[in-house]
């Protein structure tokens, strides 16, 4: 079904275009509302806002942008909002406040089709942590950004628009994000180098063991 035939039906009311368009949009949505709020709990209660808003107001869409466009920026001012409440009960971080510099100019996951050994699985798991964690780090303003078009491979110009921001300044944000993403990966890769084929403990006692025995019976061999 088309977004224009969803939209029409569900001006109708009609719940399971409804369903229909949210399990659509959810993923993508979700990690922008979580981009913004570093929280997952927080993320799914402002996705939730946000679809009764649109479910309110999906008789003023009008088609003059995508959608995908109209619904995002939904999910962003209830972010927002969030984050401004919170604000005033603690000292979260707005999204507009971590940029001063704007003028600046700068610069997939391919999924294993095949089965994975559960060693490989934890692997996978622990650098998806590790990305995520120094993700959730980076300056709001640049981790939204950098997951709209990284992870959700959203134009340059879908994100200007759904920010209300120049090309250029998208541009300039996600130069920064992915700079400051390779700085941090790469002091996690300095300091994990030392421990790369790590050999204390039990490899190196069975080793030890197993050297001394064969010369041990060596020197019995020679004596005999």
């Amino acid at each position: 079904m088309t977004d224009s035939a969803l939209v029409e039906r569900i001006g109708t009311g009609d719940q399971a275009a409804f369903e229909v368009l949210m399990r659509k949009y959810n993923g993508k949505l979700f990690r922008i509302a979580r981009a913004i709020l570093k929280d997952d709990s927080d993320a799914e209660d402002v996705l939730q806002d946000a679809y009764l808003e649109a479910y309110r107001h999906i008789g003023g869409f009008r088609g003059g942008s995508e959608l995908g466009t109209w619904l995002t920026r939904i999910v962003i001012n209830q972010a927002l909002m969030r984050v401004r409440k919170a604000r005033r009960r603690s000292s979260i971080i707005p999204f507009h406040n971590t940029l001063a510099r704007d003028g600046e100019s700068p610069e997939a996951q391919v999924p294993d089709q095949q089965s994975e050994s559960p060693s490989a699985s934890v692997i996978r798991a622990e650098t998806r942590r590790i990305l995520e964690r120094r993700i959730d780090e980076l300056p709001a303003a640049f981790r939204t950004v950098f997951v709209m078009r990284e992870v959700e491979e959203m134009s340059v110009e879908e994100i200007a628009e759904c920010l209300s921001i120049a090309a250029a300044t998208v541009r300039t944000r996600l130069f920064r994000a992915r700079a400051l993403l390779r700085e941090a990966l790469a002091r996690d890769i300095d300091m994990a180098t030392g421990d790369v084929f790590a050999f204390a403990g039990a490899r190196c006692d069975r080793i030890v063991s197993a050297v001394l025995a064969r010369l041990n019976s060596s020197d019995q061999s020679v004596r005999v």
